[in-house]
């Protein structure tokens, strides 16, 4: 998608990943964030799949909840996350790649469980080689959108005969994940139509977590997504029916987000708020781990 974010200038983003290669990516998307008087914006990224990120100008400077930091490059990656992870950019230009579980153990290859809640520089880290001629090749053009996309979309489809152990299995767990009916370990196997080991074992492998923990992230998400999109609900209005109390989803915003609900609902939110509420009308949910397998549903 497409955005720029500006005291002074708004445009809506659109969606840009192509049907063909959905079921491995949350979209293709590129942000314009111009900062007034030449300064800096911070925000803070959800709990979310990875993603690769090419920046022209503005780079971010980017430190987990665990203490992890990250800076001056412009290839930025993060794995897949359980935390929030605060950043600060001034003005940038920026090329996003969401990958979906299966669009991680497509194109990457490891097991993200190596990865999980990571920071790292695609410049230098061996995992991510094979992205690095597409990053050289998105720096060097003139901003034109649709030559940059194609690069893009060619780099994977040139890569798409490459096999996937377990395909099915993967997108089985995914299916189950994104069901808001699916609460437990058990139920998520069920649906997936395997057994729990065999769950533990792939969500380590392609989705970066044990599967208790993914449901408990789906859980939050879902409640701070509906916060995010309406915020006169308030957080009562907003948790999900699985929570038992407000006490659990505190302590869950305090696991995912680092701080009480209170203390993120009172933060500025110039880049997230914005993206969420553009991303939830466009494709049809406000946060990328909400998309199911087949990629996010486009709202005319």
């Amino acid at each position: 998608m497409r955005a720029a974010f500006s005291p002074r200038s708004s445009r809506r983003p659109r969606q840009l990943c192509p049907p063909d290669l959905r079921r491995y990516f949350t979209t293709f998307y590129l942000l314009e964030c111009e900062v007034a008087d030449g300064g800096e914006v911070s925000d803070y990224l959800l709990p979310e799949w990875a993603n690769l990120r090419f920046h022209t100008g503005g780079t971010p400077e980017a430190e987990s909840l665990s203490g992890a930091k990250l800076a001056g490059t412009a290839f930025p990656v993060t794995g897949p996350s359980s935390r929030a992870v605060r950043f600060t950019i001034a003005s940038t230009r920026m090329w996003g790649i969401g990958l979906l579980p299966l669009g991680w153990a497509k194109f990457v290859g490891t097991t993200a469980a190596e990865f999980a809640d990571g920071l790292l520089d695609g410049n230098l880290h061996p995992a991510f080689a094979e992205f690095r001629p597409l990053a050289h090749e998105l720096l060097g053009q003139a901003g034109d959108v649709e030559v940059e996309l194609g690069l893009i979309v060619s780099h994977f489809r040139a890569r798409f005969d490459a096999p996937v152990p377990e395909e099915e299995r993967i997108l089985a767990i995914h299916a189950a994940l994104v069901d808001p009916e699916v609460a437990t370990v058990a139920k998520l196997a069920e649906h997936a139509g395997t057994g729990q080991r065999t769950a533990e074992r792939l969500c380590r492998r392609a989705f970066g977590f044990p599967p208790k923990l993914l449901l408990r992230r789906q859980r939050f998400i879902r409640s701070l997504s509906h916060f995010m999109l309406d915020p006169t609900l308030k957080w009562i209005g907003a948790m999900d029916g699985h929570y038992h109390d407000q006490s659990q989803f505190v302590r869950d915003c305090r696991q995912f987000m680092g701080m009480s609900p209170s203390q993120y609902g009172a933060l500025p939110k110039p880049l997230i708020g914005a993206i969420m509420r553009e991303r939830d009308r466009m494709a049809g949910s406000a946060a990328q781990t909400l998309d199911s397998p087949d990629g996010p549903k486009r709202r005319r």
